[in-house]
């Protein structure tokens, strides 16, 4: 017998999502894991707008070459340090107590920038601070958050605005260096004063986090289902109901995905799970996004603009650092088009627009900078700037919403936070390789270096192609489960339908037996303990649930 065809839309929110009470403070919760990617990007753009300002390079005698590259992927360095803790440290103690110790570690990574007096101690900062805000806690915690405790049907768009707030805090960042040296010119004031605004995000989060409910899937995970289905409840369903269809389906869901989970993760080490087939295609997909996000010629600019602006005849401060914040205000719009473009286009039509757009507009920017410097056409180098601009339109719509988006929801919870950390190893393996190796190249070779990513944006395009999958309109566990085959999808879709359902048909005395019992029992006879849930028989013995469940039966067979 084939399943059936249950949709989450028939259960979820219908009409503006403000006038729902639960959703809407849950969407206002959110805003404070969402303020982690700001933080992020305030510190990830706080060193390219430092190179800007005459008074850093003075106080830190003008670094250059290896030194410079060593300040830009000192950040990376403590991020990738990171890495055996991250997934660790929020499956064991939770979201929140993580991103509660990542803000404790980024201030005491900006105290020590601040007060930093040689490039030593400035590095040793960054590597702090980047520890604190990246892969080990803020960074790796928020977005698994975000995405196991957002709204359904709303999920898509709150995830992918993760990524696309790092340009928030970049925008921030760009235009208090621009700020601070109008104001306070060559005074060592006007890069302390960008540096102690770092602290700002932290100091709230940590005050904050406390407010923001836990994870349900983490909480099911620790055996708390009661406290999982509470959240479900105050914040997905009408009035606070455990008892609603919705919560019901989540719930049923969630528990078959985390069985299904545990029982291969009893079966399989570490490193097996990395021969499984459904791991192996996301994996491929995950690593191959990861490099596409930060290898695609955006390094250039995102940590070297100084150098690009310069390669093709502007010069001036006030001049690049107004490019560089209008730059910021750009991506930040484009990113959040992209955002809201999720659900309506879908995830597959956007890579493709997006790295064929890349393709394109690098193509078109790499003449340009070349016409100016073997030509010296400075028409080109006029045109290099808004092609700058349209390039990362293209970039923006798609990798910066989908690169943690995408990830997250094709993982299943088992290695949820495992595959999540590889994507952000294989993302800062790859910044520390542009950070080191881009300022050399450009030394080195100029405006051909360019050529590499025009070469590479074409493999891109036709790896999206070939692998990227479309994920539009399923919820987290049936997304995670499209790479394992078609029983896995067909068990999720019987589970929480049948939950669902069953406890629609209870109220609805009219309802022949026959149609409950065909849709409810005849797949799931377990299902039956789905009706009502208490949840307190978390710690019922073996013998407590069979008789609970003999009686429930016979309750339904006399209705």
């Amino acid at each position: 017998m084939s399943p059936p065809a249950w949709t989450l839309g028939e259960y979820t929110h219908t009409g503006y999502w403000w006038r729902n009470r639960g959703i809407l403070i849950l969407n206002i919760c959110l805003i404070l894991p969402l303020l982690t990617a700001s933080i992020n990007g305030y510190d990830s753009s706080l060193v390219n707008g430092l190179q800007i300002l005459p008074s850093w390079q003075a106080f830190f005698n003008y670094p250059t070459g290896k030194a410079l590259g060593l300040i830009n992927s000192a950040q990376n360095i403590g991020a990738t340090s990171a890495l055996p803790f991250a997934p660790l440290i929020s499956d064991r103690f939770g979201r929140r107590v993580t991103l509660f110790s990542g803000a404790i570690l980024m201030l005491a990574g900006v105290i020590l920038q601040w007060t930093a007096r040689s490039v030593p101690v400035f590095i040793g900062s960054r590597v702090i601070s980047k520890f604190g805000v990246g892969l080990c806690f803020s960074l790796n915690a928020a977005p698994l958050l975000i995405t196991e405790l957002a709204y359904p049907t709303q999920r898509g768009k709150i995830t992918s605005l993760f990524n696309t707030a790092w340009y928030s805090g970049s925008i921030v960042s760009a235009w208090a260096c621009f700020g601070a040296y109008s104001q306070a010119g060559s005074s060592v004031w006007s890069w302390k004063i960008p540096t102690l605004m770092q602290a700002f995000g932290p100091v709230i989060q940590a005050c904050l986090i406390w407010f923001v409910p836990e994870s349900p899937r983490f909480l099911v995970s620790k055996g708390l289902e009661s406290q999982a289905a509470k959240v479900l409840a105050q914040y997905h369903a009408k009035g606070g109901d455990e008892n609603d269809p919705l919560i019901l389906f989540e719930m049923a869901q969630i528990r078959h995905a985390l069985k299904v989970d545990k029982e291969i993760s009893e079966k399989l080490t570490f490193l097996q799970l990395w021969s499984t087939p459904g791991n192996l295609k996301r994996l491929r997909i995950i690593i191959a996004i990861a490099i596409f996000s930060q290898w695609s010629g955006n390094g250039l600019v995102s940590f070297y603009i100084n150098l690009v602006l310069e390669g093709v005849g502007i010069t001036s401060t006030g001049t690049k650092a107004a490019i560089n914040g209008g730059l910021q205000c750009w991506n930040l719009a484009c990113a959040v088009t992209g955002a809201f473009l999720v659900e309506w286009v879908g995830r597959r039509p956007l890579f493709i627009t997006s790295t064929a757009g890349m393709f394109i507009a690098f193509c078109m920017w790499t003449l340009t900078t070349a016409l100016f410097n073997v030509l010296h056409n400075t028409a080109a180098a006029k045109a290099t700037v808004p092609l700058i601009f349209v390039y990362y339109l293209f970039f923006d719509i798609c990798f910066t919403p989908l690169l943690i988006a995408y990830t997250l929801e094709i993982l299943p919870y088992g290695i949820r936070a495992r595959g999540f950390a590889l994507m952000n190893m294989t993302v800062q393996l790859v910044l520390a390789f542009n950070e080191f190796v881009n300022p050399w190249a450009l030394d080195a070779i100029g405006w051909k270096y360019y050529l590499f990513y025009c070469g590479w944006l074409f493999l891109e395009l036709l790896f999206i192609l070939k692998y990227i999958v479309e994920t539009r309109g399923r919820t987290l566990e049936e997304t995670a489960a499209l790479f394992d085959g078609e029983q896995p999808q067909q068990d999720l879709a019987r589970m929480g339908g049948d939950a669902a359902i069953l406890n629609i048909d209870l109220g609805r005395s009219s309802i022949p037996l026959t149609r409950r019992t065909e849709k409810s029992t005849d797949y799931y006879p377990e299902i039956v303990l789905e009706l009502r849930p208490s949840y307190a028989s978390e710690s019922m013995s073996e013998s407590q649930t069979v008789s609970r469940k003999q009686s429930q039966e016979s309750a339904i067979v006399a209705t």
